[in-house]
């Protein structure tokens, strides 16, 4: 699994490093699942953010203009149509199998955290791209996932030509 200081060497330093786990906890009780804790700290670290114009992530503190609660359940309504959820693999939700929603990206594509079968097995990555309806599983964690993303790796979305000096982020309200 990619840490968190393999994504600031290429996303640079973050500066909200929020420590207070109440958003996560409500979030995640409203819910009913446990978030990875690779994505809690990446998104603990840099807060509501979108990188290289293109990949949107959101924090689950409430305050925020863009928070990752409001934007789980409005993608988990949207999917939940039923012409939206046969361009999936599986359901939308939080039971073991589903997709839980995570992040959106301005090239049409949305990302989701496959939820595990059990404790045992690892969140993997799901990535719908809207303009060709097809969808991708990547067996792999968020953080190594987003830092293939980081590296101009073809993860679905790709950032070469987004990112051509590089990565880089800026926070959203």
């Amino acid at each position: 699994m990619a840490t968190l200081p393999e994504i600031q060497t290429l996303l640079g330093v973050p500066r909200f490093n929020w420590s207070d786990p109440t958003p996560w906890i409500e979030l995640e009780q409203e819910l009913g699942i446990t978030f990875p804790t690779d994505f809690h700290e990446i998104v603990d670290a840099y807060g509501s953010f979108v990188i290289n114009g293109q990949l949107y992530l959101e924090h689950p503190a409430g305050h925020l203009l863009h928070d990752l609660g409001t934007m789980i359940r409005n993608d988990l309504e949207l999917w939940r149509e039923e012409d939206m959820a046969e361009f999936l693999p599986s359901p939308v939700g939080a039971m073991p199998g589903e997709l839980m929603p995570v992040a959106t990206a301005t090239t049409g594509e949305a990302v989701f955290l496959r939820v595990p079968d059990d404790s045992a097995s690892p969140w993997r990555v799901v990535v719908q791209e809207f303009d060709s309806l097809a969808w991708t599983l990547y067996e792999m964690s968020f953080s190594d996932w987003l830092l293939a993303y980081l590296k101009g790796r073809d993860v679905t979305l790709c950032s070469r030509n987004l990112a051509p000096d590089g990565p880089s982020w800026k926070f959203l309200p």
